[in-house]
């Protein structure tokens, strides 16, 4: 679940909302269970915003002033230094989305595993690029968000100068290695069709490159799976920007980001009879300051 907030200047008090999905819902409307929103994080800076719903999609949103403000090189902790206050209020806006998760079946245990995001953590930016750790009951998965500029065609010119001398020489050129003037294929057609309006086949590909835009592509870098038992409640990155903990209701685990096919188990509460739980779990938020000796 997420707060809207609706406001025409800093001054004003904001207007907070409450909301379960994306958008405008008009009175009485059906809400979908896959469109409920499941877990939300932000990135350290603040300029990005992730959100994940129980259809196993993640949608990020960023902030609309954070790339253009002069301040926009500065850290967080510089930020907070600065003696001003803000002019208006941040505002997101949408950014791209991915489906993370898929619904699954396991086999062995004929259990059917949501595609639910339960939880979103965002990593350390690396080379410009964002990088977030999304997990549902059984798989987290790390995605790559890479923003690249593409160009848009503005316009197309149908009819450029060119010299009419090479257009002669060109159809004359096509005509003469023909013997039947009028073979099925259309080709003859179609260029005596184009000397007539002044327009050729090679002509028509002429066009202005005008806007280009940033846009944002997702790729899923590692997949980090069959490690738990239990369903997966909680992620949590290390400060070193290298390791990161998973917890389900019993155990911890510890990962090297760049390693999916290995991890340590750090804290271990299942007992040896599972009559003997108390209800009791475990979440690495609620860890302070865990260490392990080799990281």
């Amino acid at each position: 679940m997420t707060l809207s907030t609706e406001h025409s200047h800093s001054s004003t008090p904001l207007d907070w909302k409450f909301s379960q999905v994306f958008g405008e819902r008009a009175p009485g409307e059906d809400l979908q269970d896959v469109d409920i929103i499941s877990s939300m994080g932000f990135e350290k800076s603040g300029d990005y915003l992730a959100v994940g719903d129980r259809g196993g999609r993640v949608v990020i949103f960023e902030r609309k002033d954070g790339k253009y403000t002069s301040n926009g090189h500065l850290s967080r902790n510089e930020l907070e230094q600065l003696d001003f206050s803000f002019t208006s209020h941040p505002e997101f806006q949408y950014k791209t989305e991915f489906q993370s998760h898929e619904p699954e079946f396991d086999y062995l245990k004929s259990l059917e595993i949501e595609e639910k995001i339960n939880k979103l953590r965002w990593c350390d930016t690396q080379n410009g690029s964002q990088f977030i750790l999304s997990t549902n009951d059984k798989t987290i998965k790390l995605w790559k968000v890479k923003e690249h500029r593409v160009k848009k065609v503005k316009e197309m010119n149908p009819n450029p100068p060119v010299c009419s001398e090479n257009a002669l020489l060109a159809e004359r050129s096509f005509i003469s290695g023909q013997d039947n003037p009028s073979f099925g294929n259309g080709y003859l057609l179609e260029w005596t069709e184009k000397m007539g309006s002044n327009t050729f086949p090679s002509q028509e590909v002429h066009s202005k490159i005008a806007d280009i835009e940033d846009t944002a592509r997702t790729r899923c870098r590692r997949v980090y799976a069959h490690a738990h038992d239990f369903n997966i409640n909680s992620i949590s990155t290390n400060s070193d920007g290298e390791t990161f903990v998973s917890a389900d209701d019993l155990r911890i685990n510890l990962w090297n980001i760049e390693i999916s096919n290995q991890c340590f188990n750090i804290i271990d509460m299942k007992p040896s009879n599972m009559e003997d739980l108390t209800g009791n779990s475990v979440d690495p938020q609620n860890i302070t300051g865990w260490r392990i000796p080799w990281v």
